[in-house]
């Protein structure tokens, strides 16, 4: 931390006998001399670096840089193995499922598997986990049921490693990226310290959790996009392209992970814009060359990761083409596809007719089939006449047999099509009850009416007739198996029948509540189609011809995402948490244990790291603000120093705004620091946190560390800033005192925060918090930590 700083000394008496300056403008406004003729190289500036060069020119940049790279060099190879130890370290313990490796193990299994499941997230983070457990041995027959059960021989260990070693180059990441933003080893090192002294960030690499890849990708893109700006004066050379083509990769692994990874794309879409704004008001570009930028820009962050972003959900659904768990969730013409499954390369009639046999399947996300039984609902819930259900899983009582309004004698030929706008009344296959509603209160959702099974052989009433209406279809337009979205509106009262996904009491056998709804809207609680189709009078096809092409299985499995997304709810005895929760650390989530006799791990971030972070996102704006005003109002401190000052309200004002005008004031590289790296780092924090508290769907501590990397960048430049700016509050030595003694302090203050939290990150046991004898009593500074 008292490393000597990779920036040039400034000349602080010079600085302090200044007397004059040129407006802020214009020193932002310093020529440079060009690397070559070629006019592409003199690009303008961008978002994260400064609108041009210094008066020594790209050559002096060269040389700072080269005077920067030995310790740099060393610096960063002392983060790698800090952050590399720090995360490898017990990587095996404790030797059985932690929280969510429950799922993402589970799911890294499936693939070595070939076996089809569902979840919210898109596939790549999955698909490396079992890759990085199929090449580490291991042979995806571990179950994953439930947190604590042991591994026993099997080797986990590969999937664990491979997170952990991505989550190893987040600390390397940052500090290659502030030190790009600011030239200066400090605040480099300052961030990566945060980070690889975080227990929380520890924590979420060590697991087999998607967090750490996804923060990989993350800092990977914004890294390769600061290195890109960097390379302004070198246009279309290699360097130049690699670094655009490694952003647009980088976007694509993000968005791959999860799709939170939109929040990355954003930041560089919005640095991308401030770019070609920048490049279109310089002169002496044409618009040839500028139509070059924005070809080269839209082809590497556009097209590129499209097409990547797209070969990941290929590569998904070739690897997994067996029937799986996840097939309920998905539409009957996609399990079709699905080896294994009742559909797979099955044939029947390709158009709904009168007298068909069929199972009706629900659209939404676990809706299930049209189901009945011989249970009657009971005595208090609306009429007691038969149950309809909805249920899960295949069954002989999901089957029901279409019927005209009116019976007619049997036909010979070909059978009538069921069309869009027919009345048609369905009889259920095992008990011949019609499938019926009337004005009587649903069971559970009471706004909504009650359906039931009533008549018998086909006797009942006007209350069972429906009417058949094809999504998106014209009168006339026929009933396709499998491709169809159907709706039965209710002739006598006029509602649609409707899947309420609440699930039943024993009394109901804990199936799924089947209403009919007076609110019709189409949604996918509303839609059903034809799945099994059995009519000996139709000529059957093969269902092959009925698979959905490629686009359309994309298309499917990005709306059963997006619903799934939305619909997540908490675990049992798990709490949630909210947004404003996170940055002040108010509470963690238990990785593994619950009592003293467990192994228990706790994630939560260390507190001084996230309260620093915390202090100097104020810090950060204060200083901003207040300078920005004063330089505005023409405000000036003359040369005043804190000693000058004895109340100590106007010591604190004095010290905030002689600082900040210092920072923007004439010929200070602060400034394009403070604002300009600063400004991209404060950017993306805001990208990553302030989206969540628009969120419906449950939400979790783990979400804000994406936006956590943005915080600790951040502090490392703020207070480097800070340290750097004594010697334009005091004399010499005491400025040199002031920062040396700030940054001894700062390490030691992590370190030993460190050093009392990390049973927090690699397990312990014994006493709980509250309990006397345990190491951890003197620890829970919050009520809300549950250690």
């Amino acid at each position: 931390m008292a490393k000597a700083e990779c920036t040039p000394k400034w000349n602080t008496l010079a600085l302090r006998n200044r007397k004059t300056c040129p407006t802020p403008e214009k020193s932002f406004q310093t020529t440079f001399t060009p690397v070559s003729k070629d006019k592409n190289s003199q690009t303008a500036g961008h978002l994260a670096g400064g609108d041009t060069q210094s008066s020594n020119g790209p050559s002096g940049q060269f040389l700072a840089r080269e005077s920067i790279e030995s310790p740099s060099k060393v610096l960063l190879m002392l983060v790698a193995g800090l952050s590399f130890s720090t995360r490898l370290y017990m990587i095996t313990e404790p030797p059985h499922v932690c929280w969510d490796e429950t799922h993402f193990g589970k799911m890294g299994s499936y693939y070595i598997n070939r076996t089809f499941f569902f979840d919210v997230h898109p596939p790549l983070g999955k698909m490396l986990i079992g890759l990085a457990g199929y090449m580490s041995g291991y042979d995806g027959t571990f179950p994953f049921i439930k947190p604590g059960d042991k591994y026993e021989n099997q080797n986990y260990w590969g999937m664990r490693g491979f997170c952990a070693t991505l989550g190893s180059f987040l600390p390397i990441f940052a500090y290659l990226i502030v030190l790009e933003l600011s030239n200066s080893c400090t605040a480099a090192i300052i961030a990566a310290t945060l980070l690889i002294f975080d227990t929380g960030c520890i924590t979420i690499s060590q697991y087999i959790l998607l967090d750490p890849i996804l923060m990989f990708f993350i800092m990977a893109a914004v890294l390769s996009m600061v290195k890109f700006n960097q390379q302004r004066y070198r246009s279309f050379s290699a360097s130049w392209w690699l670094w655009l083509v490694l952003t647009g990769i980088n976007l694509a692994g993000a968005l791959g992970v999860k799709f939170v990874g939109l929040f990355v794309i954003i930041l560089v879409g919005l640095n991308t814009i401030w770019d070609l704004w920048r490049l279109l008001g310089d002169m002496s570009l044409s618009l040839v060359d500028i139509a070059k930028h924005f070809l080269a820009r839209a082809f590497a962050l556009i097209l590129l990761p499209v097409i990547l972003y797209v070969t990941i959900f290929a590569v998904h659904f070739v690897v997994l083409n067996k029937s799986g768990p996840g097939d309920g969730f998905f539409s009957s013409a996609f399990q079709s596809r699905l080896i294994g499954n009742n559909l797979h390369n099955a044939s029947m009639p390709e158009y709904l007719a009168f007298g068909s046999t069929v199972t009706i399947k629900n659209l939404r996300i676990a809706g299930g089939y049209l189901h009945s039984h011989w249970h009657l609902y009971p005595e208090g819930v609306g009429a007691r006449q038969q149950q309809v259900t909805a249920y899960l899983h295949k069954d002989y009582n999901n089957l029901w047999v279409v019927h005209r309004q009116q019976d007619n004698n049997s036909q010979s030929g070909n059978p009538d099509l069921v069309r869009h706008g027919d009345i048609v009344r369905l009889e259920h296959k095992e008990t011949t009850r019609n499938l019926h509603s009337h004005l009587h209160e649903a069971p559970l959702t009471k706004k909504h009416f009650q359906v039931t099974g009533y008549g018998i052989n086909g006797t009942g009433d006007a209350n069972d007739l429906w009417q058949v209406e094809v999504c998106g279809g014209r009168k006339g337009d026929p009933v396709k198996v499998l491709r169809s979205k159907v709706r039965f509106l209710h002739r006598a009262t006029g509602c649609v029948l409707y899947s309420s996904g609440k699930t039943l009491p024993k009394w109901g056998w804990e199936q799924i509540e089947v209403t009919c709804s007076p609110y019709l809207k189409e949604t996918p609680s509303s839609q059903w189609n034809i799945e099994d189709h059995i009519n000996p009078k139709l000529p059957n096809i093969s269902l092959s011809v009925l698979k959905p092409n490629f686009l359309e299985i994309l298309l499917e499995s990005h709306i059963v995402m997006f619903r799934g997304n939305s619909g997540l709810k908490p675990k049992d005895n798990e709490m949630n948490s909210k947004p404003w929760h996170w940055p002040i650390n108010y509470q963690g989530l238990r990785f593994s244990g619950v009592n003293a006799t467990e192994y228990r791990v706790y994630l939560l971030g260390n507190p001084v790291v996230w309260w620093i972070n915390l202090a100097s996102l104020g810090l950060y704006l204060t200083m901003v603000a207040v300078a920005s005003i004063a330089t505005q109002r023409g405000f000036s401190l003359g040369q005043q120093r804190i000693g000058m000052v004895n109340n100590g309200a106007l010591t604190v004002c004095v010290c905030i705004v002689t600082l900040s005008k210092a920072l923007l004031s004439c010929d200070s590289e602060h400034s394009l620091v403070l604002v300009r790296g600063g400004g991209l780092l404060m950017l993306g924090w805001l990208l990553h946190y302030a989206p969540f508290f628009t969120m419906g769907r449950i939400l979790y501590f783990h979400h804000y560390f994406p936006a956590m990397l943005f915080s600790s960048m951040l502090t490392g430049l703020t207070l480097d800033i800070l340290f750097r700016s004594a010697d334009l509050l005091l004399h010499p030595p005491y400025s040199y005192w002031f920062q040396r003694a700030g940054q001894l302090l700062l390490l030691f203050s992590i370190l030993y925060s460190f050093y009392l939290f990390h049973p927090l990150s690699y397990g312990m046991t014994g006493p709980l918090a509250h309990e006397p004898g345990s190491a951890m009593a003197d620890l829970k500074w919050m009520d809300s930590w549950e250690f």
